[in-house]
């Protein structure tokens, strides 16, 4: 590891350095905060629910709800909190990370209490707050994206998807598709039988579940949300010189990470309806979690919008993770989906239509939130923070990308309901009529 003297820029500022000792000291303390490992429900729930509610006696699953207390990381956070710097940028961006794991240690320490639920909202945020610069809540804007998607099609005619691709044969096609990009390091892709989600991703490896199937949908859609942003990020993080956290998920940037994700997955084509539906749905039926609802009622939710019974499940199982299965204490980090997405077309449109599309490629300097990107991007011209090593393909030209969000914009004031098929038909013959010709027949 570089010295401290070594690692200091030109300026040899004793400020800066006393902030990089921070650094080093807060990504020590946050590896050991680990939130997903913590709360994630044993596999066998899952078949022992299903298998009820197929005999008609459906129960509440019982997923472990010990508390995990981590006094000690606690207390170096604290002490490490008092240590920054809050006047300096670097310093006030290393706070609020640090913040954010003492948030999230907090979090795991009321696991199925209130508690939970309180700390998981100031890191991810509620489907039902209302922000000052805007109108809806973000259930309001799932509503509202659910009943979009289904005026252009209902979800009980959307076709079904083949799943049929053995995970071990999608990891060889994911590894060929992934490879071109990441030239100067050796990200693996790997099956996991235990493996809770479909897919995880860091900076060194993709796992995938190794009972699951996949579809040549899934192929596009994980090449872009999991190794284009979440591994990408990751890997630009770990190769920053100097600041260390930058290479880390602190808590605080889920919410622009996954809404980057999902983003870039809508600019490349590669999400389907039945996938926009999904995240819609999650923060719907986290509203009503919230609101009450136990797992059977938001199990039956999802089920109702045209849901299989185990993607059924295991929706309503990552609302429910480290909450209480009855109801009211919930997980909150599936609203972060679609509340982020929107977070960054707005971020993008504003970043693109001021000219500041240097900011752009900030986004994948490491994990960041965009008010990091603003913050920080002084600090590339001092040499303090380097370029991002990799930049999604579809992220390198700018002007591509406001040329599909403006387009994007400009459509959505044509309303489909004033319009039927037969007027396309209509509207030529409507022309020519209007022109005086007539037909002398």
């Amino acid at each position: 590891m570089a010295t401290v003297a070594q690692a200091i820029p030109a300026s040899h500022d004793p400020v800066v350095a006393a902030l990089l000792e921070c650094d080093r000291t807060l990504v020590k303390i946050g590896r050991r905060i680990k939130v997903l490992k913590a709360i994630d429900w044993p596999l066998d729930l899952e078949e022992r629910f299903l298998d009820a509610w197929r005999r008609g006696q459906p129960e509440l699953p019982a997923p472990p709800t010990q508390p995990r207390v981590m006094a000690d990381e606690m207390a170096a956070l604290e002490a490490l909190m008092q240590r920054i710097d809050r006047g300096h940028p670097i310093g006030n961006w290393l706070f609020k990370t640090a913040w954010s794991y003492h948030v999230a240690a907090s979090m795991l320490a009321g696991i199925g209490t209130p508690e939970f639920t309180r700390c998981s909202t100031l890191l991810y945020g509620r489907p039902d707050t209302k922000y000052r610069s805007q109108d809806m809540t973000n259930a309001d804007g799932a509503q509202e994206m659910l009943a979009i998607t289904d005026e252009m099609i209902g979800h009980h005619l959307l076709p079904p998807v083949p799943f049929d691709i053995p995970a071990e044969a999608f990891a060889s096609m994911l590894r060929e598709r992934i490879g071109p990009i990441f030239l100067h390091d050796d990200v693996k892709v790997v099956l996991d039988p235990a493996l809770p989600s479909k897919a995880t991703a860091c900076s060194k490896r993709i796992t995938l579940r190794a009972t699951a199937l996949f579809s040549e949908r899934d192929l596009e859609q994980l090449t872009e949300h999991e190794a284009f942003v979440h591994t990408l990020t990751s890997l630009n993080g770990r190769h920053q010189p100097h600041l260390s956290a930058l290479g880390v998920g602190a808590p605080r940037t889920t919410r622009t990470q996954e809404g980057l994700a999902t983003f870039a997955e809508i600019i490349t084509g590669a999400i389907d309806i039945s996938r926009l539906r999904r995240i819609a749905l999650r923060v719907v039926m986290l509203q009503r979690a919230l609101d009450g609802a136990d797992f059977i009622e938001v199990f039956r939710g999802f089920l109702d919008a045209g849901q299989s019974e185990v993607e059924s499940y295991r929706s309503a199982a990552r609302l429910f993770r480290g909450g209480d299965v009855r109801g009211g204490v919930c997980f909150t980090k599936d609203g972060a989906y679609l509340e982020g997405v929107m977070l960054i077309h707005v971020f993008i449109r504003k970043v693109l239509q001021e000219g500041r599309g240097d900011l752009l490629p900030m986004l994948f300097t490491g994990r960041l939130t965009t008010a990091d990107v603003i913050t920080l991007a002084p600090f590339r011209d001092s040499g303090l923070i380097a370029p991002p090593r990799y930049v999604p393909p579809w992220a390198r030209d700018p002007q591509r990308v406001l040329s599909i969000m403006a387009f994007s914009a400009a459509t959505q004031r044509l309303r489909l309901d004033r319009v039927e098929l037969q007027r396309f038909v209509d509207y030529e013959d409507e022309v020519i009529a209007d022109a005086g010709w007539k037909s002398p027949h």
